[in-house]
């Protein structure tokens, strides 16, 4: 039975390795990232419900203290 022949293994392995380092750091060099990240502005609508500005006697019992 022969012998695996594992003599390139090493240069072959090194070399891949190298090749990923380098592949990925073009990937990564084309990539454009922001120079100054600012958040986002949010503008708040204000919607007009009818129970947003009026509290009826349903919503009151739930903020008094509990009865015993």
């Amino acid at each position: 039975m022969p012998q695996l022949d594992t003599s390139t293994w090493f240069i072959t392995i090194l070399s891949m390795i190298l090749t990923l380092f380098l592949i990925f750091q073009l990937k990564i060099s084309n990539f454009i990232y922001p120079l100054n990240p600012e958040s986002k502005t949010i503008n708040k609508h204000k919607c007009t419900n009818p129970w947003e500005t009026k509290w009826t006697k349903i919503y009151l019992p739930l903020s008094l203290p509990q009865q015993l």
